[in-house]
């Protein structure tokens, strides 16, 4: 016999609920909840970000048991999408954290009820810091949301739980208007891919925006050679670096050709004068070559198209900058 849940009705019938019955009304009950907040956005929402906007400080997001788990999330996305946040634990702030808060900061904070005893104790401190206090609570005639500056309302029908008691659809609100924040006040600072990249070095998607300006091999360890360097110092030069490659620059440092291994090798086998040549008579002319503002995947797609396992890097002005190495393209994992 399939497990189920018992849900009881106003006669004391009981009946017992497939899992995925529970989860379909679940699903429906957060995703109302989601919905219903639509009508609630107002001129509030607005001054609550240009408020955190003008700020010189911090976000300080702050929440008790279930609400405080919700805004630990939203610390770590505003942080993410270039608005400096932390998370305070109410209860920690009255027991000697309050120093994290100094005047120019900004606290969000969220309590369903509105009545959450930690957070009150909070208000008298921010009102004698001048901190300003956005609230997200369910209802506007809340202490706390009548102690604040700004309140954005997160009002629900019922709880997802079948109980309508443990925090779930009330939760599941929060964390989304929260999210609207986010993403309203990371559109309001024209945050752009790239500056997403730069705080997600580690990530995947961070890795894709890399530009190629952050790889290359540059200054001691790119391999370079002006067109005199005779042949001799330029086999010392590629097995210093390790690439398997030099480029070959004019006395400007333009990039007018490469020597790579294979073009040593070609050499070796028929001309026995190689080590009494220079450079310039031994180079591979007009060798491709990607801009340093190039992404990481734009240089790895050039590569493999040319079948080729060095790109070395140039300004508009064709001077060599740097080169990138395919090994450090796959290492990368940019697909």
């Amino acid at each position: 016999m399939e497990r189920g849940f018992v849900s009881g009705d106003e006669t004391g019938t009981t009946t017992r609920r497939s899992p995925r019955e529970v989860a379909r009304q679940v699903l429906e009950i957060e995703g109302r909840a989601i919905l219903g907040l639509l009508p609630h956005l107002d001129e509030s929402f607005d001054r609550a970000v240009r408020l955190i906007q003008d700020s010189p400080g911090r976000v300080v997001c702050s929440g008790m048991g279930k609400s405080g788990l919700v805004m630990k999330k939203v610390a770590a996305t505003l942080a993410s999408t270039g608005t400096p946040s932390l998370f305070l634990h109410p209860a920690e702030a009255i027991h000697g954290d309050l120093g994290m808060i100094v005047p120019g900061d900004v606290v969000l904070a969220a309590s369903y009820s509105g009545t959450t005893e930690e957070l009150m104790r909070l208000v008298e401190t921010l009102k004698r810091l001048g901190v300003p206090l956005i609230t997200l609570t369910g209802s506007a005639g809340s202490p706390l949301a009548k102690s604040s500056d700004i309140h954005l309302p997160v009002p629900i029908d019922r709880e997802a739980c079948p109980l309508n008691l443990a925090p779930t659809a009330s939760t599941t609100a929060t964390l989304a208007l929260a999210d609207a924040l986010a993403m309203a006040l990371l559109e309001a600072r024209g945050f752009t891919p790239e500056d997403f990249a730069r705080l997600h070095p580690g990530g995947r998607l961070g890795k894709r925006l890399l530009r190629v300006a952050d790889l290359m091999h540059q200054g001691e360890a790119l391999p370079r050679v002006d067109q005199a360097t005779p042949m001799r110092e330029v086999i010392y030069e590629m097995s210093r670096k390790g690439l398997g490659i030099t480029a070959v620059t004019d006395s400007d440092g333009h990039l007018v050709g490469c020597i790579s291994d294979g073009d040593l090798r070609r050499r070796l086998a028929d001309d026995d004068g190689l080590l009494q040549r220079t450079a310039v008579d031994c180079l591979h002319p007009s060798p491709l070559a990607i801009g340093p503002e190039e992404l990481a995947p734009a240089a790895l797609k050039r590569m493999e198209d040319h079948r080729i396992t060095s790109l070395f890097v140039t300004d508009h002005d064709g001077r060599l900058l740097g080169l990138v190495h395919l090994h450090q393209l796959w290492g990368l994992e940019l697909f």
